[in-house]
């Protein structure tokens, strides 16, 4: 499982990656969390608004951070 925290360098991208971290230890699952910090790559993506987070290609949440527990059910924890 790939999960992209698409944003630039601000507090909300930076929460919205711990909030997926924390979900993915919590439930116990094994994933390849990245940055996506580039405006150019975040538009590829699909994604207009962030923080956004894109598990697997689709995008999940956009323009806000997600709770643990939407995180949990996107992941299937």
């Amino acid at each position: 499982m790939e999960i992209k925290v698409c944003g630039p360098d601000c507090a909300k991208c930076h929460e919205t990656e711990r909030v997926v971290r924390e979900a993915l230890d919590e439930a116990g699952v094994t994933a390849q969390v990245v940055k996506v910090s580039d405006f150019n790559e975040i538009a590829k993506l699909g994604v207009f608004t962030t923080p956004a987070v894109v598990i697997d290609g689709q995008i999940k949440c956009s323009g806000k951070t997600p709770t643990k527990k939407e995180v949990m059910a996107w992941i299937g924890g």
